[in-house]
């Protein structure tokens, strides 16, 4: 009795998975968006950082600003800029299906691809116009 009962559990079908799915750009969009939603909860702690050093005082301050002006400061500003705008829009795209429209598999992948190039489109345009105005290009 054991035994047919264990080769009965072999020859169920396992739960589809990852294995067995071919990866598509919105599978891995809605899996990027997960990612940048916990990448958001963390910079909050640049945010948080940023806020006690400046109501600490300056010499505070200035330890947080020099963080941020070197390479790996700018990189994590960088990329915590990214994962918010790409958050945003992936939001959007999610109230737009919310509403009933978009489920189409072109319009699935139009908006999937548009929430990739707006995001890093935004980004470098957000990060030219943000050093355009400060006037120093490090």
């Amino acid at each position: 009795m054991a035994e047919a009962e264990t080769s009965r559990r072999r020859e169920r079908p396992l739960s589809p998975h990852l294995q067995i799915y071919r990866p598509m750009l919105t599978m891995m969009m809605s899996i990027v968006h997960r990612l940048t939603g916990a990448a958001l909860f963390f910079g909050m702690l640049l945010v948080v950082w940023w806020l006690i050093a400046a109501a600490t005082g300056p010499n505070a301050y200035a330890n947080v600003q020099w963080f941020m002006q070197t390479l790996v400061g700018r990189l994590i500003l960088f990329g915590y800029t990214w994962a918010l705008i790409h958050h945003m829009l992936g939001g959007i795209r999610h109230l737009i299906w919310d509403l009933g429209y978009g489920f189409g598999p072109a319009e699935r992948e139009w908006m999937a691809v548009a929430n990739l190039v707006g995001s890093i489109g935004l980004t470098v345009v957000l990060w030219f116009v943000g050093y355009l105005m400060l006037g120093d290009i490090r």
